[in-house]
């Protein structure tokens, strides 16, 4: 099966790491890059060639006859090869030789269109591109100011140990539609024998597209992502807001790259129907799709999921450490998960940090992430010792461990490092069950059965689209939370007594009565019962938090059974004084729901199974 529909992504950025390293190379003037055009043949099945924009960063003193390691990077979605020049150079600085380069369909004056990191075309035009690091002389690369052909003979190779042709001493890192493409590349190197990459460090980026762009909480492979799975056999929940503003950019992109289509007809109309304005033309039925029905079809999912290294997993062997944003309502702390069990089951050397920016707010921390100066910041300082073992052959092995950042620890006159907690692996901490009692607009949640009283709570959905507000995708993250009344109910605690600590992903189980009756759930149907599920931090004044804005859309297949709902990974420290609360809502503004209005009731006492499991730390 190809690949397939929505897009995804945005900013860059780079790695992950701790560990004290020797200080940098001194550099007395910055690497100034050489601009290349690369021709990459015979990707996917329609056997096309692209021409790659590229930028080759060559430390001071780096020589055929005194080599260095390589990093191969590109950019996130909607970006370019010069949105990793800090990385490039503040790697090179360590004597990293860095080619950075803008990824397929992206502003590049090439007319490819964008493949969303798929293996049979992202995959297999990089790892030309590290056949090319590994001096591959059948690789055309041209300079761009002088028109000359370009060999790479500065880079360290391993053919002789590995038994590969034009195998560089290489690792990727980059963020997001630039952490996909490391699994593409590992995966095509993979399936070829080759396996030229040496280690990866992917941040925020997704375990399965279907999910991340059409979210499906109650029905995961086992109840959670710690299954090693984020794949629901069900439809989920449309985040069309992230949808409309990435194929908004993604089209940009490719108009940006055909000025001459004004004047050339042909390209243009090429540029509409072959490339569906800059995406494959699967993008287009699925954005359709979606778009009128409110929810994609089976055959969209299976492209989206195509697209991800979810469909790959066995594929990726290579020594991964992976960073994820916990502020990101786009690609969430629960595909991480997903792929480090998943990476951590069948063998491959794999580390996890949940780091304190993502999509949602892309400002690492002070001290927390400097790619010109990587030693000076605790991730850089990850992922150069990281790089170090797994591609130069140096140092000691980094521990493969759960890390994650504490923001009531941090210090913003001091280092990140004091900021994070670790551990051996995910999961953490012991589980606190909390069970739902009472009823009205705002019930109890209390720590036994035994205090449960009977009650009933009702909600509303108004429609497929709201009104309960929690983000404006990555545009607006400032507004407050709100649920109109009528449209949400919600299960709170006491006031704490002593502070709770919540560090992974709580689960609420609810029995969910539709009087509309059953016979209106028929699963893929505009009728079929959404619900939003999220956790709430309420202050002595009433205040709302809803941690990062996140929340778990369900769309729940059998109303007439107890249903499971994972809520989102977070790391929060619901304070003393302070409750908890987790709320049922029938709609929100960033997702496209049911389209039939409904009334919902949740009962408790008597035999009732409503419960939230906390994952809760010391």
């Amino acid at each position: 099966m190809r690949r397939a529909a929505t897009l995804t992504l945005t900013t860059v950025l780079t790695a992950a790491g701790m560990v004290t390293l020797a200080p940098p190379a001194s550099s007395a003037a910055e690497i100034v890059p050489r601009e290349l055009t690369i021709t990459v043949e015979h990707l996917g099945p329609e056997d096309v060639s692209c021409e790659i924009d590229a930028d080759l960063y060559i430390p001071a003193g780096v020589t055929a006859s005194r080599r260095a390691p390589a990093l191969l990077v590109t950019n996130g979605f909607g970006g370019t090869k010069k949105d990793q020049a800090d990385l490039a150079r503040g790697f090179g600085d360590h004597g990293y030789v860095t080619l950075s380069y803008t990824g397929i369909g992206f502003v590049d004056g090439d007319d490819c269109p964008i493949t969303l990191d798929d293996v049979e075309h992202d995959g297999a035009a990089a790892s030309q591109l590290l056949r090319f690091l590994g001096g591959d002389r059948s690789i055309v690369a041209v300079d761009q100011s002088t028109g000359a052909r370009v060999y790479v003979d500065q880079v360290i190779r391993q053919d002789s140990r590995t038994g590969t042709p034009n195998d560089p001493a290489v690792g990727m890192t980059g963020g997001s539609y630039g952490g996909q493409i490391q699994f593409a590349t590992s995966a095509y190197e993979h399936q070829q024998g080759t396996d030229r990459v040496d280690a990866i460090v992917p941040l925020i980026t997704w375990n399965d597209l279907s999910y991340s762009l059409a979210p499906e909480n109650s029905s995961l492979p086992g109840g959670t992502a710690r299954s090693g799975s984020v794949s629901s056999a069900n439809t989920g929940v449309f985040k069309y807001q992230w949808a409309a503003l990435f194929t908004t950019l993604g089209v940009e992109n490719g108009v940006e790259d055909l000025p001459a289509s004004l004047t050339d007809p042909t390209r243009w109309t090429a540029f509409v129907d072959a490339n569906c304005g800059n995406f494959e033309p699967e993008v287009c039925r699925a954005l359709l799709e979606a778009g009128t029905l409110g929810y994609p079809s089976q055959e969209s999912i299976a492209f989206l999921r195509s697209n991800s290294v979810s469909s790959y997993m066995s594929d990726v062997r290579v020594p991964t450490m992976i960073g994820q944003g916990q502020a990101d309502t786009l690609f969430n702390l629960q595909e991480s998960v997903a792929t480090y069990r998943a990476l951590k089951r069948q063998g491959t050397p794999v580390s996890l940090t949940w780091q304190s920016w993502g999509h949602s707010d892309s400002a690492p921390a002070a001290g927390e992430l400097d790619m010109r100066h990587p030693e000076r910041s605790y991730e850089g300082r990850r992922a150069l010792a990281w790089f170090d073992y797994y591609v130069r052959g140096q140092g000691t092995r980094p521990p493969l461990n759960f890390s994650y950042f504490r923001d009531w620890v941090f210090d913003a006159t001091g280092d990140a490092t004091k900021a994070y907690a670790t551990a051996a692996a995910y999961p953490v901490g012991t589980s606190k069950t909390l069970y739902l009692s009472g009823g009205g607009d705002n019930g109890a949640l209390v720590d036994s059965r035994s205090k449960v009283v009977p009650g009933e709570s009702v909600y509303r959905s108004a429609g497929p689209i709201g009104p309960n507000y929690t983000e404006t995708s990555g545009l607006d993250q400032s507004q407050p939370v709100t649920d109109a009344p009528g449209t949400a109910i919600r299960f709170s605690t006491a006031p704490l007594d002593r502070a709770m600590t919540v560090v992974g992903s709580p689960r609420l189980t609810v029995q969910l009565d539709v009087p509309l009756g059953a016979g209106t759930q028929t699963a893929g149907t505009p009728g079929e019962l959404v619900v939003y599920a999220k956790l709430y931090d309420v202050g002595p004044d009433g205040a709302i938090e809803l941690p990062h804005r996140l929340i778990s859309p369900a769309r729940v297949a059998d109303v007439t059974k107890p249903v499971c709902i994972e809520l989102p990974g977070i790391v929060h420290r619901f304070a003393a004084g302070h409750r908890l609360a987790v709320v049922l809502a029938g709609g929100d503004l960033a997702y496209r729901g049911s389209s039939l209005p409904q009334e919902v009731t949740v009962s408790t006492g008597g035999y009732s199974t409503q419960r939230l499991v906390l994952p809760v730390t010391a």
